[in-house]
């Protein structure tokens, strides 16, 4: 699953991103990657492992859910059949 948001740039600016992404590794657990920052410049990214699907589908909705709540627009959503994954 994986989702990228994005704001409206306030002047010039470019505008801020933040993508969600969930995916399975080889070994059955779960890799929750986070990426923030505004486009064309400095990114950060943070990762998570969880065992369990349903504490990384948490996670994950968790995440969207704040990045919704601060004024981010869902632009881009792959998986889950549904428009916020």
């Amino acid at each position: 699953m994986r989702v990228f948001l994005q704001t409206k740039p306030a002047s010039s600016d470019a505008p801020r991103y933040y993508q969600i992404a969930l995916q399975q590794d080889l070994l059955g657990g779960w890799t929750l990657t986070r990426e923030w920052g505004q486009q064309g410049g400095r990114v950060s990214l943070k990762r998570e492992i969880y065992l369990e699907r349903d504490d990384a589908l948490a996670a994950f909705e968790h995440a969207r859910d704040a990045q919704l709540k601060r004024g981010f627009k869902l632009m881009f959503s792959q998986g889950a059949d549904s428009p916020y994954s």
